[in-house]
């Protein structure tokens, strides 16, 4: 079987403690910022470096997740805790905001840099796009199935899969839900599991509509062995316990034994355990977290103690003693690296002299350390004795000097540079009329926006239909293209848009994640970015202009002030009118509860919101509840050069009297432009 990394999480120093003693060889954690899970105990900046060493005491690797969207007040303390970290002897990045990736470069050039599950990136351009760029890894997005995870590793850039822990309903990188419920963003480390809370489409106060089972691979690990070079373990804010017995049990997998499915479901569970989206079958998904979880896990922690209570062994130790008349003693311990101590001159001896046995019988008690014994040799002169207590002396002199140099083996030296980020002052001013790039999700709508939209940007039902663009043929030059947010056949979105491109001549692209960034410029499209690629701060869009992005709309987590302060020269907008997009999911809640046949097109919560569902033939949106209107305030935005409009169920009337700036007859919101996350 290949030689998979077994990557656990680590919120704290217990649970690295057991991740690493329960043979984990690399971990993922976080500091105090910059991290998608604030919410764990996590790292400050002594226990970082602690942290690092007992890593690479045991020849693992230490990841450090920086995976939030950060904003541009945040970049000078984004980039001393860089250096901070690359001092400390970090193995990589775990990244999604594109800016902070240009920032870790510019601090330490030969940084590692590994793609967060939050940049959503599910297919195989998309990986090849960001190996091409720099990236050592990536962490695709956990709604995939085996074949295409393989084309994925097949492009040559690490592979790092989930195999056990919790699954969201939402595609990573791609929910908003928490921060526009509860301004507590899952882009930002802090999401408040709202998904968790009861939702329905039948009005069932006590049903979880939008909770899923926790997901564990771990039987398919012979399958997954052709595919990945990391096996990651979810769950940051998880107990040791949680850790070390799914390390163990992962573990046993790697080497062909039968891992205890029914201990980990005691351990933590969810109503069970799912195999998500690897199948293909996507059955029996949903569950929450039951009283009968909790009781089995408490009657079961007890017993995962005995996992980590002790140093696991992982070195095989030689010692080699020197024992010589007029000459201090030395004993040189080795590993693979080296290290020796001295001590006094021996003396001679009264009664029994010291010999090779009494050597091997003190050298080998090497109680909880990371050491066994391999052997014991020595070069020992007649007549001569050592005391017990100074051989013991120098054993436990040796054990720490060879531990200092193996963590001084196994940590990276990287190269520092002094750079201070200078945000250059670059910005435009917003039309007095702003133009509008409509959203359209029916030929209907688009018909009714297109002579009053500078854009209009097509559903995917629309921009990969024959027929229809036959009818919009006309406005080829108006026509943005929209290819599926979640692309579930590269090879047949990628010939359609190249058909589409050759028969319309329709040559603009929007791009919702790096998929879609990479495909487009295969197929030498004009391209157009989304909101959901996140952008955040200056140095996020000037990444976007450098990789070849025409204009881009900004995160909708964005301030208002945020927006208005940001400096880059290339041209963004921001979205003013629509029904938000809460979730991105390859499940789909109502055909969960009532089937499809009973379908209402929307989900309730406890408080009688009404969320409408839409499906597509691969994926499912969840929208808000209430409808961003920001027309009547076009005016408090002084750095965007275009406004966005996401239609929903609008008619062709509705349509021009929403671009016509008529204010809708449903519940507004501002969304997040004044109250932030």
């Amino acid at each position: 079987m290949k030689n998979m990394e077994i990557l656990a999480p680590a919120g704290s120093m217990e649970t690295l403690c057991a991740a690493l003693r329960s043979g984990a060889n690399a971990v993922y954690a976080g500091g105090k910022r910059f991290s998608a899970r604030n919410n764990a105990v996590n790292f400050d900046d002594s226990e970082l470096v602690t942290a690092v060493r007992m890593c690479h005491k045991y020849g693992a690797k230490f990841y450090i997740a920086v995976n939030t969207i950060i904003s541009d007040d945040e970049i000078q303390d984004f980039c001393e805790y860089i250096k901070f970290t690359a001092l400390a002897g970090i193995d990589a990045y775990i990244v999604q905001d594109w800016g902070c990736a240009e920032l870790i470069r510019k601090c330490v050039p030969d940084a590692v840099l590994h793609a967060s599950t939050q940049m959503s990136v599910h297919t195989a351009s998309g990986a090849e796009f960001l190996k091409e760029n720099g990236w050592k890894r990536v962490v695709p997005a956990r709604e995939l199935d085996r074949d295409v995870l393989k084309k994925i590793s097949d492009t040559g850039i690490e592979t790092e899969i989930f195999v056990h822990g919790a699954l969201c309903m939402s595609v990573s990188g791609q929910c908003y839900m928490s921060a526009v419920m509860g301004s507590r963003s899952a882009n930002r480390g802090c999401c408040g599991q709202a998904c968790r809370l009861p939702f329905s489409a039948s009005g069932n106060k006590d049903f979880s509509a939008l909770s899923l089972k926790d997901l564990s691979l771990i039987p398919e690990i012979s399958e997954l062995s052709e595919i990945a070079d990391s096996l990651k373990i979810e769950g940051r804010m998880k107990r040791p316990e949680y850790v070390a017995s799914a390390v163990n049990e992962l573990k046993k997998a790697i080497s062909e034994q039968t891992p205890d499915m029914n201990f980990l479901k005691g351990i933590f569970s969810r109503s069970g355990f799912t195999d998500g989206y690897f199948t293909g079958k996507r059955k029996n998904m949903f569950g929450k977290r039951e009283k009968e979880d909790v009781i089995s896990a408490k009657e079961l922690i007890p017993k995962v103690h005995e996992l980590y209570r002790f140093e696991r062994k992982v070195y095989d130790i030689s010692f080699h003693a020197e024992i010589k008349k007029n000459r201090p003693v030395k004993i040189t311990a080795s590993c693979g690296v080296s290290a020796t101590a001295e001590g006094d001159i021996p003396e001679n001896a009264v009664n029994r002299p010291t010999d090779l046995n009494l050597l091997k019988k003190q050298l080998s008690k090497l109680g909880d350390t990371v050491f066994s014994l391999n052997e014991i040799t020595a070069d020992i002169d007649d007549g001569l004795v050592v005391p017990v207590g100074k051989i013991n002396e120098l054993r436990r002199k040796v054990i720490s000097e060879l531990t200092e140099e193996i963590i001084k083996k196994n940590t990276p030296e990287r190269t520092i540079t002094d750079y201070s980020p200078i945000i250059a002052k670059k910005c435009y001013n917003t039309p007095e009329k702003l133009p509008i790039r409509t959203f359209c999700r029916n030929i209907e709508q688009a018909k009714a926006s297109v002579d009053i939209s500078e854009y209009i940007i097509l559903d995917p039902s629309l921009s990969l239909s024959m027929p229809f663009l036959s009818e919009l043929a006309e406005y080829r030059e108006k026509i943005i293209l929209s290819p599926p947010r979640f692309i579930t056949d590269e090879e047949k979105i990628i010939s359609s848009l190249k058909t589409i491109k050759e028969k319309f001549g329709i040559d603009r692209i929007m791009c919702h994640t790096p998929d879609c960034i990479a495909i487009g410029k295969k197929l030498g499209f004009i391209l157009h970015g989304n909101f959901t690629l996140n952008i955040f701060n200056s140095f996020s869009a000037e990444y976007m202009k450098n990789i070849g992005l025409e204009d881009f709309i900004f995160s909708y987590e964005a301030k208002l002030q945020q927006i208005n302060n940001i400096h880059t020269d290339i041209p963004a907008g921001a979205v003013i009118y629509g029904r938000f997009p809460l979730m991105l999911t390859r499940n789909c809640p109502i055909k969960n509860e009532i089937d499809c046949i009973n379908c209402t097109m929307k989900i309730i919560d406890r408080t009688d919101r009404e969320f409408p569902v839409l499906c597509s033939p691969h994926y499912v949106e969840l929208l808000n509840s209430d409808c961003l209107y920001m027309y009547d305030r076009l005016s408090s935005f002084s750095n965007i050069s275009f406004g966005a409009v996401i239609l929903y169920d609008e008619n062709a009337e509705q349509t021009k009297a929403v671009l016509s700036g008529k204010k809708p007859s449903v519940n507004i919101t501002r969304g997040l432009y004044y109250r932030g996350i």
